[in-house]
């Protein structure tokens, strides 16, 4: 029987001890940087409020100056000029809240980056929260929570006048170079226990370069099994929900065929768009491939844009 060398078990465990300080120091720092960036929203936040509340004074003037004209039944050059002054504050106004909105939506982005950072750094380290247990210890109910959280809690993209929404926005895919970070959710495609194949909702362990290949963990695995799969067997999941009232093009449309995540379960299927969003907090309603009903598909069910993806089979004759 071989003997490892004391020191090598030093070393060893110097290393390990090494990667937890590492990760409970990054703990700290995204603490410290969440708790930062938490109060700059709430400046901000204050600054929109009196932003609003100034300019109430302009737009009650409107109000007024309206109500004259229709009292004295005339547009006279004197309206006409007080007018184009009011509105033209008005957009002032409007253009320096939005602005501050942005500003705060960018630091909304940034808390939840440095959120899933602190969970991934949290997880390597050992250290779990209630919100976000051991996969092992996780009981169902509260995954699906976890999981519908997660799909009201997709930001919505708001793009400037004329911006068009980026990849990964509702139905518009990744770029063909992207690669998923760690930590992303991802539609992965499996093999089952029967030897058949799934599509499965997954996190992203990592990715390999030199071999083009994701290592995914199956969100709803008990143990510690990974997957190994190549890039054409990973479907991102989008970063943002289309909003149907500004940009509609980046949604599916009616009767698209698409893998969407079937109601408390953790596994894909397809279907067939019935009815896209009509608002921002809108669910898909789809149609999933069923062979038990008579024309096969399901009746109508809800989906959140967050669990609904292209799919990249073709449809079946």
């Amino acid at each position: 029987m071989s003997v490892v060398p004391i020191n090598l078990i030093s070393l060893i465990f110097i290393c390990l001890l090494g990667g937890y300080f590492t990760c409970t120091m990054a703990l700290v720092s995204a603490d410290t940087k969440i708790a930062e960036l938490l109060n700059e929203l709430h400046q901000l936040i204050k600054q929109t409020q009196e932003e609003r509340s100034r300019s109430e004074h302009n737009l009650l003037n409107i109000q007024k100056t309206h109500e004259r004209m229709q009292t004295e039944n005339k547009t006279s050059p004197y309206y006409r000029t007080k007018l184009r002054g009011l509105y033209t504050t008005a957009k002032a106004d409007a253009e320096a809240e939005c602005g501050i909105l942005r500003r705060a939506l960018d630091k909304i982005a940034e808390i939840k980056s440095l959120l899933e950072e602190r969970r991934i750094a949290a997880r390597m380290a050992g250290v779990y929260s209630d919100t976000d247990p051991p996969r092992k210890t996780m009981r169902r109910g509260v995954l699906m929570t976890l999981l519908q959280q997660s799909a009201m809690t997709l930001p919505l993209w708001i793009g400037k006048p004329g911006e068009s929404p980026p990849p990964l926005c509702g139905a518009i895919p990744a770029s063909s170079d992207y690669v998923a970070k760690q930590g992303d959710k991802v539609a992965a495609r499996v093999k089952a226990v029967d030897g058949d194949e799934q599509w499965i909702l997954a996190e992203v362990v990592s990715y390999n370069h030199s071999t083009n290949k994701y290592e995914v963990d199956d969100i709803d695995e008990e143990g510690k099994e990974r997957h190994t799969l190549s890039r054409r067997r990973i479907i991102p999941l989008p970063q943002w929900k289309a909003n149907p009232e500004t940009d509609p093009e980046a949604l599916f449309s009616k009767d698209q065929l698409v893998l969407a995540l079937y109601p408390q379960t953790t596994c894909f299927y397809r279907a067939l768009i019935h009815t896209p969003p009509h608002r921002p907090q809108d669910d898909y309603s789809v149609l999933f491939e069923d062979t038990s009903y008579a024309d096969g598909y399901s009746p109508p069910l809800n989906v959140a844009q967050r669990y609904v993806v292209a799919c990249k089979e073709n449809k079946k004759k």
